[in-house]
């Protein structure tokens, strides 16, 4: 709850706000110059800017229902499936495409953990889950923009993704008998 309570909730979503708008005016421009036009980068980066300008504290305050952590679940899970459209449109896609998918469901399994605890369970006291969720969405909505700039498999992966299929694949060297 620290960055809630140091930049407030308005600050941080405007950050993540800004930040997507960024990326994908950073990824118009790169689609301008001809680089990466068959990938999901440009259409991944407009689905998240989309998708966090719609769920932002401050359209949402303007709104005359109160968005719960079920809402912004919601918005994770309609974000992923449409990126999953988007893979099956282009069927080529970037490195980042796989952080976004990774940190989207990531954060759906926070939001809906904070939904559980704080509108089913009633939990009104904060708890470590709070701190993780704070600290985690954060991070991980900050790792999903620099992949969406950068575009490169900074954490490894795609790598280790690649050698996590190339074991279960390989048949004759993992043989119990």
């Amino acid at each position: 709850m620290f960055l809630t309570e140091f930049f407030g909730y308005f600050s941080l979503s405007a950050l993540n706000m800004w930040a997507f708008l960024m990326a994908f005016l950073f990824n118009i421009f790169v689609y301008s110059l001809g680089v990466k036009r068959d990938t999901t980068l440009l259409l991944s980066s407009f689905v998240m800017m989309v998708s966090y300008s719609s769920s932002d504290y401050f359209l949402t305050w303007l709104s005359i229902n109160e968005l719960t952590y079920f809402d912004w679940a919601l918005y994770d899970f309609f974000t992923i499936a449409m990126l999953c459209i988007a893979y099956k449109i282009i069927k080529k896609t970037t490195p980042s495409f796989i952080y976004l998918l990774i940190g989207l469901s990531v954060n759906l399994l926070l939001t809906l953990s904070m939904h559980l605890d704080a509108f089913i369970l009633h939990n009104q006291k904060p708890w470590l889950l709070w701190d993780v969720y704070t600290v985690g969405v954060t991070v991980i909505d900050l790792l999903m923009v620099v992949s969406l700039i950068f575009d490169r498999d900074l954490l490894a992966l795609h790598k280790l993704k690649n050698k996590t299929i190339s074991y279960f694949k390989s048949n004759d060297t993992h043989k119990v008998t």
